[in-house]
């Protein structure tokens, strides 16, 4: 079983992702022994941002990518049963089921429950950006 940075660096839907995270110096990170959950944005949700000023910016890049990350396994399951997670950048992200859809903070939750052997992954339609987080990134229930 590969690994999460194997995981998304061997699938072209990852692409931005995965070449986001190796800017940032985080694949070690996502190689490590876990367990983690990783939130990944599809190239179509990093299409929606202006990159640029992400990948320009190391801190704010390694700010934003370590808002995806949990530093423990959240399964798809474990996700519709709590309210927020605090993510490896310290800041919560806000869970919610809507129309009995996975929301977490401001993306969609498309895809659950890829298994890597440090963790899992959950395909999300849009970046979370922790310094526009507002209510989403601080709901004061972790």
């Amino acid at each position: 079983m590969k690994d999460i940075m194997e995981t998304i660096g061997s699938n072209e839907s990852f692409r931005t992702l995965a070449e986001a995270v190796r800017s940032a110096g985080l694949e070690e990170s996502l190689k490590g022994p876990g367990p983690l959950t990783l939130f990944a944005p599809d190239n179509e949700a990093f299409k929606k941002l202006n990159l640029d000023e992400i990948l320009g910016d190391r801190k704010k890049l390694v700010e934003t990518l370590t808002y995806h990350l949990i530093e423990r396994k959240l399964t798809g399951r474990d996700l519709r049963e709590i309210d927020c997670a605090q993510t490896l950048n310290g800041k919560t992200l806000a869970v919610k089921v809507k129309h009995g859809e996975l929301v977490v903070d401001n993306g969609r939750v498309v895809m659950t429950d890829i298994e890597c052997s440090n963790g899992v992954i959950h395909v999300i339609d849009s970046v979370f950006l922790p310094h526009l987080s507002g209510w989403y990134g601080d709901c004061g229930c972790c």
